[in-house]
């Protein structure tokens, strides 16, 4: 008998006898799984976020529609609930799991993230890939590992042992909802216990995909009507009009209605920032965070295209992007520029602007603990010393941006966190700097569900069910 695991297959050569021709080796990564892995390991050690190894590898050929939903699902899943994974991976790991080969760790997360959260998955798929993959990177031994650990696990499924929470709260809920424990009590003193279970649990969830559409070429009824056409399940916005949630949009970026420009994918809380900003047709918009130009689109359409809107971006690729979607959207009245507004090298940017803004939006860079549904690696990225290098760089931003402002103009400072030190707390400094500015209460622009007791802007996940989010209007005394 043939022995099948041989490296060569026979053939018939031309002259009819028998020959070996070698097999073509499967490629390591050619599948959801081992992607999943290589994304894995790579986010681990190295910057690169979450998204852009993923898009990276669903421009890969290889992979099917299936599998490159799956490879989606389970690179964001492992992420998400990565700390959860790693309890029960270290309960049963022989040694110590910290050392455990980058390889290996993964393989196991993606096979027990399948075992425990997707119902479709037969077990033993989960358990044979994930052998299969680490006997080929390493070995038979590290292979029968990784089987035996993740069938004991599977034998035990009704009886895992969790932590506990008389123990210690703050590593309960930390471990049960996958979160570091600098941020979970954080929350905890913040919001109390119950609160932050529920802000932590909203995190975890399966992000929906928030649409703004392009009032400058459709309204939001025809919009309506093209989601019932395709049998899309949608809800409308909570907070503004012309925003859609659905729960799934496949191949959306190849999507008629989007090529042409009919709408933008942009969360409601991005949105609203830009309904208290305010603009008019006739003013001029600065905007100094600009890219992927998100908001400055949306500005630019409650302009109806009209007035002018300066849009900064200090990397040229959030540039490049940036300048993509103005051109699919059809926008007129946005002019971009690659500078940083703290040095601007740019004559109108440094000469031209200054004192003529009439309204200026300052979307910071912050620590993004907002989006943790929509980019689950923040929360691992993320320490405690970030928030405070942070804000000293978000009070520099609106620092910068004062003299670009003409007298009695508005300053909208805003940010995608939750953190009281990234939010209120630069705003109340900044205004403690320049008694010429006051605050303008966000309840005139804004419904009063998402306006908190200061007139601030301020969204929650487990209360606002969008991304956490915090503006502020500043106006000049003039």
């Amino acid at each position: 008998m043939e022995n099948k695991s041989e490296s060569s297959a026979p053939v018939i050569a031309e002259n009819g006898k028998h020959t070996r021709q070698p097999r073509e080796e499967k490629p390591l990564y050619a599948d959801a799984r081992a992607c999943a892995v290589k994304i894995l390991c790579r986010c681990e050690r190295t910057d690169s976020y979450l998204e852009k190894l993923i898009d990276a590898e669903i421009r890969n050929d290889r992979l099917n529609d299936f599998d490159k939903a799956l490879l989606n699902e389970i690179s964001h899943g492992v992420i998400r609930w990565m700390r959860r994974l790693d309890w029960f991976l270290n309960g049963f790991y022989r040694g110590n799991y910290e050392k455990c080969l980058p390889e290996v760790r993964n393989a196991l997360r993606v096979a027990l993230y399948q075992i425990l959260f997707l119902n479709k998955i037969p077990y033993s798929a989960a358990v044979n890939e994930a052998v299969e993959f680490v006997k080929r990177i390493h070995g038979d031994k590290h292979a029968g590992v990784v089987n035996g650990l993740l069938r004991t696990i599977i034998r035990t499924l009704d009886n895992l042992v969790w932590p506990t929470r008389e123990i210690d709260e703050v590593n309960y809920l930390g471990i049960v909802q996958s979160h570091p424990n600098w941020i979970v009590r954080r929350w905890i003193r913040r919001f109390g216990f119950e609160d932050a279970v529920k802000l932590c649990e909203e995190n975890n969830r399966r992000p929906v995909m928030s649409l703004r559409v392009n009032t400058l070429k459709i309204n939001p009824s025809e919009f309506e009507t093209y989601l019932n056409e395709k049998k899309i399940y949608f809800r409308k916005g909570l907070y503004a009009e012309g925003f859609f949630s659905a729960k799934t949009m496949s191949k959306l970026y190849t999507d008629e209605f989007f090529s042409k420009g009919y709408f933008s994918v942009q969360d409601e809380s991005a949105g609203l920032v830009s309904l208290l900003t305010d603009p008019k047709k006739d003013e001029l918009v600065l905007d100094v965070c600009a890219a992927p130009g998100g908001k400055s689109s949306h500005m630019s359409e409650l302009m109806g295209n009209e007035g002018k809107i300066i849009a900064v971006e200090k990397y040229l690729s959030r540039v490049e992007t940036m300048n993509r979607n103005i051109a699919r959207l059809g926008i007129k009245n946005i002019k971009t520029f690659h500078d940083d507004i703290s040095e601007p090298r740019s004559p109108e940017l440094r000469e031209s602007l200054t004192g003529k803004a009439d309204k200026i939006l300052v979307d910071a860079p912050c620590s993004g603990l907002g989006v943790l549904s929509k980019k689950p690696d923040i929360k691992w990225k993320r320490e405690l010393e970030d928030i405070h290098k942070l804000q000293k760089l978000q009070l520099e931003l609106l620092e910068n941006c004062v003299k670009y402002l003409k007298p009695g103009g508005v300053i909208v400072y805003s940010t995608c966190t939750t953190e009281p030190e990234e939010n209120a707390e630069v705003a109340e400094a900044f205004l403690r700097q320049h008694e010429e500015f006051a605050v303008e209460s966000a309840s005139g622009f804004l419904p009063e569900s998402v306006v908190n007791e200061k007139g601030y802007m301020e969204l929650l996940p487990h209360i606002h069910k969008t991304d956490g989010a915090f503006a502020v209007r500043l106006r000049h005394k003039g």
